[in-house]
Parts: structure tokens; sequence; C-alpha cells
């Protein structure tokens, strides 16, 4: 079957073709003449034939402000990168500064062990799949020729897309199995590392409450203690204690008038109390935040789809309950098979080697072509 253009393709060609002819005659820069073809593009694209709706409408009128977004968020993808590996440092600072003295000096030995042993593996799960995620590439269609299937053409790129695959406005090309554009990995999360970026989402929770149940107690005396000491003079000992005193206990009831000296309370002790506070808020946080997230995601993988294919099934079911059908994502296998597939497990050892310890694991497919089973079954048997 040959390809035809679509027609706003058609328009865009036409305006840069007068475009072209007329650049004898018009002295303006070539790229005020393109940006004003682009955009009566734009203005004819909302009346052009029959088929516009609300959608095409707000995407053409809203084009600009997507393109700046898309711009700011390329270009502060670094910063967020930068912020994330700032934020995560200062934890594990605090925690081996901080908490690693306490710890040994107040725990039984038994919670000695296992504060190290969990400690440790949450930071290296933490680091090793945010490098990865960040640095392994989503995965992208070929650009040549080639025997593989495809579903349609890409309306920016003009390339064959595959299923599953969608265009990211962001990093300006089509992405395999697309799930969405992460500005926290400065880049798109996709067949080749999601898995990654999930497992990342997934310990960081995990490091998070560990870090906030266990530091609950501690938070409560730092508070405490900073409440307590920023009643007191810490410059001028020894000068009368009146009013104040009497509210915060420091003198007997009945007495409004006593010599003391305020306790040693060193700059130490401050950063120190300020470190688990900052430590523990700081986590409690993000630990609701990502929480939320990841068990979004986790639902996703056991249903077998993306983000991107939640949004689409959706409107399917609704399209296909108006025909009194029901509509199937063919790419569910079952939810145990979907987090097989998603994780890479061919057999049981693999849970603990591939989920529970770093691996480097190619993912499942090639991103290409995909299964498409009407009945779920079981695609790696363990």
């Amino acid at each position: 079957m040959r390809w035809c253009p679509s027609p706003v393709l058609h328009l865009l060609r036409c305006a840069r073709l007068q475009l072209y002819t007329r650049r004898g005659r018009n002295r303006l820069p070539l790229w005020i003449r393109e940006k004003w073809a682009y955009v009566r593009l734009l203005v004819q694209s909302l009346y052009f034939n029959s088929l516009t709706d609300s959608d095409v409408v707000f995407d053409s009128i809203f084009e600009p402000v997507f393109w700046t977004v898309d711009y700011v968020t390329r270009w502060f993808g670094l910063v967020f990168v930068f912020l994330v590996v700032i934020l995560v440092s200062s934890c594990v600072v605090i925690a081996y500064v901080v908490l690693l003295p306490l710890v040994l000096n107040t725990y039984s030995p038994a919670w000695i062990v296992w504060h190290l042993c969990y400690g440790n593996w949450i930071i290296i799960m933490i680091g090793f799949h945010y490098y990865k995620a960040t640095k392994t590439s989503p995965g992208f269609p070929p650009t040549e020729k080639n025997d593989s299937p495809f579903v349609s053409v890409c309306k920016k790129c003009i390339m064959p897309k595959p299923a599953r695959t969608h265009h990211c406005g962001i990093c300006n090309r089509c992405i395999l199995k697309m799930d969405h554009h992460c500005p926290w990995l400065n880049n798109c999360v996709g067949h080749s590392n999601h898995r990654y970026f999930f497992s990342f989402c997934l310990f960081m929770t995990l490091g998070c409450v560990y870090c906030s149940i266990s530091g609950r107690n501690l938070f409560l005396d730092a508070y405490n203690a900073l409440e307590r000491f920023k009643h007191l003079d810490m410059e001028k000992p020894g000068i009368p204690v009146t009013g104040m005193g009497i509210l915060i206990g420091l003198l007997p009831p009945g007495q409004t008038n006593y010599q003391t000296s305020a306790p040693v309370y060193t700059f130490k002790e401050k950063m120190i109390n300020k470190s688990i506070i900052y430590m523990w808020v700081l986590t409690s946080t993000v630990g609701v935040a990502l929480g939320a997230l990841t068990i979004w995601h986790a639902v996703l993988i056991s249903r077998g789809e993306t983000s991107i294919e939640r949004h689409i099934n959706s409107k399917e079911k609704k399209r296909m309950a108006k025909r009194g059908k029901v509509y199937r994502n063919p790419f569910n296998y079952g939810r145990l098979n979907n987090w097989k597939i998603f994780f890479g497990v061919e057999k049981r050892s693999h849970w603990v080697t591939r989920v529970l310890l770093p691996s480097g694991h190619a993912p499942y497919g090639d991103g290409l072509t995909w299964d498409v089973f009407p009945v779920k079954k079981d695609l790696i048997p363990v």
C-alpha cells in the first residue's frame, strides 16, 4: 500500500515552497520567515478539514506553550539530576557521620548488624539503578529500512512507528515502549530502562520509609532539644531568669529571679540536631510522594501497560463500550507473567539475582515486536 502524506504535511511543504520562491523579494531573515510560515500553518490547520475536533484546536493553540515547556525541561534536566545527587548524598553523609555513631553506641549487636546490612544494601541499590536509569538509552526504532512491522507513522519524525512506540517532544524522537519523560533522570523511560526507573523508585521509597521509621525517636529528641535551648540565652550565661523561666520549668514555682548559668549547647550539637531533623523531614516527604508514584507504576505493570497506554486504553474502553463491546489490553499476559517479563525473570533464582541484587541484564524482547495473546498465558515458565 502506498503511503500518502497527511494534509498538514502537504501544507507545510507548500508553505516552504512559497517561502523559497519569495526569498529574492523578501528581505526578512530566514528564521523569521520560517516562524511566520509555521504560524500560518497552525492557523490553517484549525479549519483545513472536517475531521478537526477540540483536541486538534487545543493542540494547535497551545503548541507554543508545549514547545516552551519541552525546551525548558530539556535544558533543566541536568539541574534536576544534580539536585537528586545532592539530596541523596547529603542523607548518606548524615547517616554515616551522625547516625552511625549513635547506632554503634546505643543499639544491641543484632540491631547494629541489621542496620548496617539493610542500610548499605539500600544505598547500593539506589545508586546502581539511578545511574543505569539515567545512562541507559530507552530504545529507539531503527532509522533505516527494515522488515520489522509497524502500526503507524510518526507525524513528527515521518518514520514508521512499531507497536507501543510514541514520540517524545523533549528528546525529539520516538521511544520504544515509551512510559514518560522523567526530568529527574534527564532521560526518557522506555523499553530498555523502564526496569531501572521502577527499581530506583521502589528502593528509594524503601530507603525513605526505613529512615523515617527508624529515625522517628531521634527526630523527636532533636526537635525537643532545639525547642528547649531556643529559649535560653547562649551568649551571656548567668543572667537573671524571669517569667519565661517559670514556664519552661527552670525555676521553682513562686520564685521569679534566680542567678543561673545556661547549659552549654555547642555548635556541633546544634548542627547534629538540625541534620537529624533535615534528614527525617526530607525522607518522610519523599517517601510519601515517591511511594504513591511507585504504587501507581506497580499497578500499571500488573496490568501490562505504560502511563501513556493507560490513557489510550481508557479511551478505547469507552469507545468500545458505546458499541456494546469489551476492550482488552492485548499486552496483558496476566499479573504474575507481566512482572516476570518486566523484571526479566526466567527462573526462580532470578527473583534474587535480578530483582534484589544489582543486575544489568537486557529486557525481555527487542521492543519492536510484541506477542499478542487474547488469552492470558505464561510466556516465561518458572
